[in-house]
């Protein structure tokens, strides 16, 4: 731990893609998402509402980017 920080895991891509996957299938809390996502390296996330995508990011510049189809509301 830094002055008070703890330190960010490393960047996991399978991992963030199993909490990811699990969150879309409603099978998580958001707070066991956010901490799937600390714990596979995730520092911060952008979400993109006109390119529909969100792009996860590490601390050491590594990124994933996951698109999401549109959707029709009734």
């Amino acid at each position: 731990m830094v002055a008070g920080f703890e330190v960010a895991p490393q960047f996991d891509r399978t991992a963030l893609i199993t909490a990811l996957r699990a969150d879309q299938a409603c099978g998580t809390t958001f707070p066991e998402f956010v901490r799937g996502c600390w714990n596979a390296g995730i520092i911060w996330y952008d979400v993109d509402t006109t390119a529909r995508t969100c792009t996860y990011h590490g601390a050491n510049g590594e990124s994933y980017t996951e698109d999401y189809p549109p959707v029709t509301l009734p």
